[in-house]
């Protein structure tokens, strides 16, 4: 099971959309592109196994592996990339600037709920970034 994200990139941040199966879910905020730096930057475009995380401070949630020189990339809720992702990545159903989106709730729950039936199912979970 694939999901692509296409990246839109900005110096405040960055800004995707998120498909799976061809079909739009919903987008996805970063941070700005720093050349990878450790906790100010988004991730290098690519293809990233997803696993699931279970944290006391997220609950159930994703993380992508093999990230080159970085560790604990996630996919969970945040609406405000600056002030609440330190590399993450977080869903949200609606922009409403750069690195910024509302309901990042809901649009995450949709993504756990795809991922841990594939998971159920011994399926490989991807995620393709690219611009």
């Amino acid at each position: 099971m694939n999901l692509t994200l296409h990246r839109t990139y900005f110096k405040e941040g960055t800004n995707g959309a998120l498909f799976y199966q061809g079909h739009f879910m919903g987008f996805v905020i970063e941070l700005p592109w720093l050349e990878n730096k450790k906790q100010v930057s988004c991730i290098p475009e690519g293809v990233y196994v997803l696993k699931a995380r279970f944290s006391e401070k997220f609950k159930y949630h994703l993380q992508l592996e093999n990230v080159s020189g970085r560790s604990l990339i996630l996919i969970h809720p945040a609406n405000d990339a600056q002030s609440e992702l330190k590399g993450c990545l977080a869903p949200v159903g609606h922009l409403n600037g750069i690195g910024k989106g509302l309901y990042s709730r809901p649009l995450f729950q949709k993504i756990i709920s795809i991922c841990y039936q594939a998971f159920d199912r011994k399926e490989q979970v991807t995620l393709t970034i690219k611009s």
